[in-house]
């Protein structure tokens, strides 16, 4: 962020830090905050002259609304940055288990040849004719029905108010229906924020709803899903497989038996992460930094 920033030759003088600590300790020279993960909401009582958190990420569950409020801080998402990203990671992945992607690299690391599979249900399949369960039709899950559709599969949005349109969904419901549709997915798409409502979303009701040979595809939240749940439901083959860019604990901790299991295939949490994310996000961060010069008070993403 802090090279791509300076290209822009903006004049506005910057610094970057690399470490908690080291925002910690630095956060009080800062007007200006551009920052995700390493946002922690104790460093308002430091942050004497911030007056804007620009985040670098769509997700805005580690920013707290009262606090930052209360603080008279501004504070705006990345959404939509990488809408275009996110879904075609999570199509990705998608593709990835229905080819088998996977196996194929690790038998390429094995110089193993494998041969034909008589067993039909073994092989690699055909998206064509699948039905797509994406929760949370936002910009992202929007973006990834119109991929799933140049596929030839069906969808199924679950949206909080399906009365403003599910884009290129086939049936849209709300999430209060979610249990009713999961028995028809193939695939299950998470892009829905985190928040109260999606916290532990897909738990161990959600696992008995879907069939044997579903696939769970997390690019959301890792709490979104009740990891111990998750882990059962792997281990027990209540579904298929799942392909994960999220977890609760990020790094995903050595010990953690995700890394273990046969059927999940995981990302770190890059789905986002484009040659061009940062330049996006600048560009964000500049249109609302000359609305606040401006004395607007609507931001672009603004949330606080």
């Amino acid at each position: 962020m802090q090279e791509r920033f300076a290209l822009r030759n903006t004049g506005i003088r910057s610094f970057e830090v690399r470490t908690l600590d080291e925002l910690k300790a630095r956060i009080g020279e800062a007007h200006v905050l551009s920052v995700s993960g390493f946002w922690r909401n104790e460093f308002v009582e430091q942050a004497q002259q911030l007056a804007f958190i620009q985040s670098i990420s769509a997700g805005t569950d580690q920013y707290s609304r009262e606090i930052l409020g209360a603080a008279g801080i501004r504070v705006a998402s990345a959404q939509g940055v990488n809408e275009r990203a996110v879904a075609e990671h999570a199509i990705g992945l998608v593709l990835a288990v229905a080819r088998k992607l996977p196996m194929a690299f690790a038998n390429q690391a094995a110089h193993k040849w494998r041969g034909l599979i008589s067993e039909i249900a073994q092989r690699e399949d055909e998206l064509g004719g699948k039905t797509l369960v994406i929760v949370g039709m936002g910009r992202i899950g929007s973006r990834l029905a119109q991929l799933a559709k140049a596929f030839d599969m069906r969808v199924i949005g679950v949206k909080r108010d399906p009365a403003r349109g599910g884009g290129a969904a086939d049936l849209t419901v709300p999430q209060s229906q979610l249990l009713e549709v999961l028995p028809q997915a193939d695939f299950v798409a998470l892009t829905c924020p985190l928040n109260p409502s999606t916290q532990d979303l897909i738990d161990a009701k959600a696992f008995a709803a879907m069939k044997p040979t579903a696939v769970l595809v997390n690019v959301a939240r890792g709490k979104v899903v009740n990891e111990p749940a998750l882990i059962e439901a792997m281990r027990s083959g209540a579904i298929a497989a799942a392909a994960l860019d999220c977890v609760w604990d990020e790094p995903l901790p050595p010990a953690s038996p995700l890394w273990d299991l046969p059927n999940v295939f995981i990302t770190p949490h890059s789905a986002g992460e484009t040659q061009k994310y940062e330049d996006n996000v600048i560009d964000l961060l500049l249109e609302n930094l000359q609305r606040l010069g401006r004395g607007e008070t609507q931001l672009k993403n603004g949330f606080v």
